[in-house]
């Protein structure tokens, strides 16, 4: 008995002193677990959304210098390689059985007719790949196109063209999206207090406007570069094989507005000596590795656009849906209105880098001062998209009305101005026009993107309004290419015509976002879904994902021609106030 007596004390001993064990290894547990003394929670949240700030930054920068290296390669290419094709003793002595002719005029058919098709692609293309990864597909076509230039035939150099005319649409709408949703995530990184605070209200209605003009005002600026780093393979190879202007000009009667056609009596000769194969080889391994460059600097620096549920959503809408989209929105008035300003914006681009440029610059001073008049034009271009900072403090019509009123100037001028052929002493004239006509071009350009970016900030519209935009740009550079044997005055006419009704259009519609008059959006279907295969990790993940809701998704959109729910866009909210 004793000695059970002791074993039970005993044991009464040992309990305690198992639950001072335990304590003791929660103990430890929570001092390695636990939060640290030193940790400042509200610190550590500032210092992570400034790192999402500094990579928005980054994605900007990276897409604008991936968007200029891109264009600069591929116009100063072209422009390189319809000059020495022009060069009658170039094509018999290099190619004189492959009717180069033939084959450049099939090539500038496939880069100017192709686009023509692009809105019936370019948001499905943009959705089924994601916004970076069209952008990244884009830019290697556009690589691709450089590195047929290597064995120039037929089976080469056209396809190239189609497939490159076939992602003009896709890169600069994807761009465009890419940057004005950069502007609303540093919105979001910025004020990430008072989301949080604010998690259930709507964020103002000019809330990332800021951020919009800045980011684009920034892209601009680089994307205008691309038309002084073109000039590049001209300046430093091209222009030691030229001829000089009293040889190449020496049958033109007739510049400016008294001339037909592009640069007629102009010599078939421009070549003083052929160039050497390896000199060609190696220009276009330099331009092959910038192409190759601007991909890299897609896929290594620019980050996703939407997070991959939001990319999953986007195209989870249905691609029925996705393709009637962008005709859908082009009942909203605003959008309307604004067409004839986005013609205007491609007749302009294309006729100062043809028209003005050759009718004009070299008809007076010559092939060999080609490049330094496109120089002129781009470094005016992109230090004047600057000038679109003033939408932070002066009403948005300002700057793009600005840039209009240069422009009908400068149409007015060159249609009653004929320069004398071979005439130097008009080189102060030309260049003068040349940096007045980038000015207007940027505040265009730049103006039309942040505009566009202020009317439509729900990111499920912005693919469609954006390649609604570029692809009346490319109707517009496909009919200059069709005009291309009128006489100058009859294009001059047309563009100033354009002008005048873009402008008058664009007021109108200022006017009547004023008068809070209704639009007409089509309403954006809710995802759906699939019950099959893997699932959202969200909570919420099935609320839109039943089998009844793909009833309400098949409504008419005509039957509520201004649908907008809480988390839609509301017509009065949409449009904004010219203060």
């Amino acid at each position: 008995m004793e000695k059970e007596v002791d074993s039970s004390q005993d044991g009464a001993k040992t309990v305690p002193s198992t639950g001072l064990g335990t304590e003791g290894t929660e103990t430890q547990l929570d001092d390695f677990v636990g939060t640290h003394p030193d940790y400042n929670e509200e610190e550590e949240e500032q210092k992570y959304f400034r790192r999402k700030r500094l990579g928005v930054i980054k994605n900007v920068v990276a897409a604008s210098l991936a968007g200029t290296l891109t264009y600069s390669v591929y116009l100063g290419l072209l422009q390189m390689q319809l000059i020495l094709h022009y060069d009658e003793t170039y094509r018999e002595v290099k190619y004189s059985n492959i009717r180069l002719e033939d084959i450049d005029h099939k090539v500038l058919m496939g880069i100017n007719v192709t686009p023509v098709a692009a809105l019936l692609y370019t948001p499905i293309l943009i959705r089924f790949f994601g916004t970076k990864w069209a952008m990244f597909l884009a830019v290697g076509i556009y690589a691709l196109f450089v590195s047929s230039n290597y064995w120039e035939r037929y089976y080469t150099l056209v396809p190239s063209a189609v497939a490159i005319g076939m992602v003009i649409v896709p890169l600069w709408a994807s761009m465009g999206t890419y940057i004005t949703r950069m502007a609303q995530k540093y919105y979001e990184y910025v004020n990430y207090k008072e989301e949080q605070e604010k998690e259930r209200q709507r964020v103002p209605r000019d809330a990332c406007n800021a951020y919009i003009i800045v980011f684009q005002t920034v892209f601009y600026s680089c994307f205008h570069l691309s038309f002084v780093c073109a000039q590049m393979p001209m300046v430093f190879f091209l222009n030691n094989y030229l001829y000089q202007l009293n040889h190449t000009l020496f049958a033109v009667k007739h510049c400016g507005t008294l001339s037909h056609g592009t640069l007629p009596g102009f010599n078939k000769t421009v070549l003083q000596s052929l160039p050497r194969s390896v000199n060609l080889i190696i220009v276009e391994s330099v331009l092959m590795a910038t192409a190759f460059l601007a991909m890299l600097v897609v896929l290594v620096l620019c980050g996703a656009a939407y997070r991959p549920m939001e990319e999953i959503d986007m195209r989870s809408i249905g691609w029925g849906n996705i393709f009637q989209l962008p005709f859908k929105h082009m009942r909203d008035y605003r959008l309307r209105h604004l067409f004839p300003l986005f013609i205007y914006s491609g007749f302009e681009v294309l006729f100062v880098c043809t028209g003005f440029s050759l009718n004009y610059g070299v008809c007076a001073l010559g092939l060999e001062r080609l490049a330094y008049l496109l120089m002129a034009y781009g470094f005016s271009a992109s230090a004047c998209s600057s000038l679109a900072l003033c939408m932070l403090c002066l009403r948005r019509h300002i700057p793009l009305l600005a840039g209009a009123f240069i422009h009908a100037v400068l149409l007015v001028t060159l249609f009653c101005w004929a320069p004398e052929p071979r005439s130097l002493a008009q080189a102060p004239l030309l260049y003068s026009i040349a940096v007045l006509w980038g000015m207007g071009s940027a505040l265009n350009k730049t103006g039309i993107s942040i505009l566009l970016g202020m009317l439509y900030k729900k990111k499920e519209r912005q693919d469609f309004i954006f390649t609604i935009y570029h692809w009346w740009q490319a109707l517009a550079i496909f009919t200059v290419y069709l005009w291309s044997g009128l006489p100058m005055k009859a294009k001059l006419s047309i563009m100033l015509l354009t002008l005048v009704v873009a402008v008058g259009t664009y007021l109108w519609m200022e006017r009547k976002v004023v008068q809070n008059v209704d639009v007409r959006l089509p309403r954006i279907p809710r995802p759906r879904h699939k019950t099959r295969g893997y699932r959202y990790l969200e909570d919420n993940s099935d609320e839109t994902g039943s089998d009844g809701d793909g009833d309400g998704d098949k409504e008419d959109n005509d039957r509520h021609p201004t649908e907008a729910t809480s988390e839609d866009e509301l017509p009065k909210e949409d449009g904004e106030q010219l203060g």
